[in-house]
């Protein structure tokens, strides 16, 4: 009994040696397994971006018929007066009514800050770092609250959709503005005015 204690040691040395072989083969299999994968991943990303951006030039190359966007007027005279003003968020525009049909051309597909000022004469947008644009007030069409545009979504009524017209097309632009509950003040608003300008063109 006493003459197989050493070969049993030997043979229990030899097995951990081997298992520790074994385990650390396995370790640098996995982890050649892992950097295979993470180089994948970014090669799958990188393709999804380049497709995202060949989508993006394709959907403005078919609006390539939207006029250029109206800028704020110069006048020489006197500010007009601001019925309201707004700081926020420009979440993006689409064909009326169908809020996931984008419209990329002009920048008008680029989400941004934005800083909005009604007057009687239109409604004017900035947009820091983007293309602003005025919307004359002949060309407003409806104002509402809405959820989502652009594939955005927010909780209900958590943004101020503005329907107007530029060329042939309607267009809805969604905006959030840093206070919520202006919304609604802007929503009676500009319909109110839109009303007026209505009844004045039935009017001539």
């Amino acid at each position: 009994m006493t003459s197989l204690t050493p070969l049993a040691a030997q043979i229990a040395t030899d097995l951990t040696t081997g298992l520790a072989a074994e385990q650390k083969s396995a370790e640098v299999t996995d982890w050649a397994a892992r950097v295979g994968w993470l180089v994948g991943l970014v090669l799958f990303v990188a393709l999804v971006y380049w497709l995202m951006r060949e989508g993006w030039k394709w959907r403005g190359t078919l609006q390539g018929d939207l006029p250029a966007l109206p800028v704020m007027p110069d006048e020489p005279g006197a500010a007009r007066p601001v019925v309201l003003s707004m700081t926020g968020r420009y979440h993006g525009s689409t064909t009326a009514g169908q809020w996931l049909d984008r419209i990329v051309a002009h920048g008008l597909g680029a989400r941004s800050k934005a800083e909005l000022t009604l007057t009687d004469t239109g409604l004017d947008v900035v947009r820091p770092g983007a293309a602003d644009f005025f919307v004359p007030r002949g060309q407003l069409r409806e104002a509402r609250l809405d959820k989502g545009i652009a594939g955005k979504v927010l909780s209900e009524g958590g943004l101020l959709v503005v329907t107007w017209k530029h060329g042939d097309r309607l267009i809805d632009s969604g905006f959030r503005s840093d206070r919520a509950a202006e919304h609604n003040e802007w929503v009676a608003t500009l319909n109110h005015m839109i009303d007026k300008s209505n009844d004045t063109e039935g009017a001539r």
